[in-house]
């Protein structure tokens, strides 16, 4: 049996009757929820659940029917960027399984979800179709309401018939390997320089190889450098803590806390621990 992850990122962070609803439609499909995290500055959850291709399209299916009937983003405020009420819904390949059969998993769930609800989908990673459309951050672009000029300008979704749903907006669907959602506050109001540290961080910018980067507002004392590790072997988080502390040391402005988001595998943590302890890699140490 093939089994996948799935780690749906759902536009609502506050209203816990609707994240009770989400939680209940992933486990009414069978899946199971390993976690979920929330969080009202970003207005956004994100869920992780796992089980073979059946259980979570059939999972996937049952949040976005959730998520559309009780979620409106012409009302939603939140510090992250979204496209839709079920903003994002990537498929990992666990054991056996291969890419694509991630990205027939992200296409079938596609299919069933606007077949279901009327929700378009546009696909990013291993699933685009355009490579204008592999990386995330260009597939939000103008976020929810710029939805209907892209589709004016041609920007149309890769499932369904309409650029976007008056409501639900559209979902980003994808395939991709693991990924560590990890973030970095600071003890600052100043966005401009959260906004600086990510423009250097960021792989784009000529930074650490696979890393996506944001800088959020958080309220007026906090900012956050929000990293996306795409590469969990190439990106050590130490090592992007120990960047954003210099560059925001240069400024007069401290690291408040660094925040993981979701699951993370066991290796990442291992490594930061051996780096922060002086371990040698690879070696075991027996005290």
């Amino acid at each position: 049996m093939k089994l996948f992850e799935c780690v749906p990122n759902v536009s609502e962070g506050r209203d816990e009757a609707i994240l009770g609803a989400c939680v209940a439609a992933i486990e009414s499909a069978g899946a199971k929820l390993a976690d979920r995290e929330s969080d009202s500055v970003h207005h956004r959850s994100v869920f992780t659940f796992f089980g073979d291709r059946a259980t979570v399209v059939n999972a996937a299916v049952a949040l976005a029917e959730v998520t559309t009937a009780q979620i409106d983003l012409r009302a939603h405020r939140g510090a992250h960027p979204r496209i839709g009420a079920l903003d994002v819904l990537p498929f990992v390949p666990l054991d056996s399984a291969t890419m694509p059969d991630a990205v027939a998993v992200a296409r079938e769930a596609a299919q069933r979800i606007w077949e279901a609800v009327r929700v378009p989908s546009i696909f990013y990673g291993a699933a685009a179709t355009d490579e204008k459309r592999r990386v995330l951050a260009d597939v939000r672009a103008g976020e929810f309401e710029g939805l209907v000029e892209r589709g004016r300008r041609g920007g149309q979704p890769d499932v369904g018939d309409i650029a976007i749903h008056p409501s639900a907006g559209a979902i980003a669907v994808g395939a991709r390997d693991f990924l560590i959602a990890f973030n970095v506050n600071l003890r600052t109001g100043d966005v401009g320089l959260a906004r600086s540290i990510a423009r250097t961080l960021r792989e784009r910018g000529g930074g650490l190889r696979t890393l996506r980067v944001l800088g959020l507002q958080l309220d007026d004392e906090r900012v956050q450098i929000s990293c996306n590790v795409t590469d969990v072997a190439a990106t050590p988080l130490h090592r992007i803590v120990a960047l954003v502390r210099a560059q925001a040391a240069r400024a007069g402005v401290a690291v408040d806390r660094c925040e993981l988001i979701g699951l993370v595998p066991r290796a990442a943590l291992a490594a930061v621990v051996a780096h922060e302890l002086g371990f040698e890699s690879g070696r075991e140490e027996r005290h």
